[in-house]
């Protein structure tokens, strides 16, 4: 297995409910996928939250590809899914999927690892890229 990318945020969640409150759907809109909108919606207690993590995880991911938010690598190419078993994940689309391919070596496939965490008033994201031979 070899090692393509590492990347880590770590996020104010008050930051995130001030940007909620003044440019609303605006700023939703532009950062998170339909599926991070909907979980996070329905977690009215924890819904800044929810989304700090995942503004945070596509940060982190943002780091892991090596490029930031440049060279095609949009906040929206990156969405936070769940895997059956309930782990985190990224689906990468876009600029951020071309990016990943653009790293992993021919022959190889490549994985996204994702752990995300919250402690108001702090949400931090890791994000590890591997890939494996086939």
């Amino acid at each position: 297995m070899l090692v393509l990318g590492l990347g880590s945020d770590l996020c104010n969640i008050t930051r995130i409910e001030a940007s909620m409150a003044r440019f609303g759907d605006r700023f939703l809109d532009r950062l998170f996928t339909d599926v991070e909108r909907a979980k996070a919606d329905r977690r009215q207690l924890t819904r800044a939250a929810t989304y700090a993590k995942r503004f945070a995880a596509k940060e982190a991911c943002a780091k892991a590809l090596g490029t930031g938010f440049r060279r095609g690598v949009f906040w929206r190419d990156m969405g936070v899914v769940n895997l059956p078993s309930g782990a985190p994940t990224l689906a990468l689309t876009g600029g951020a999927a071309a990016r990943l391919a653009e790293i992993t070596p021919a022959g190889y496939t490549p994985a996204i690892h994702l752990t995300i965490t919250d402690d108001h008033p702090w949400a931090q994201a890791i994000v590890l890229i591997t890939a494996s031979s086939q």
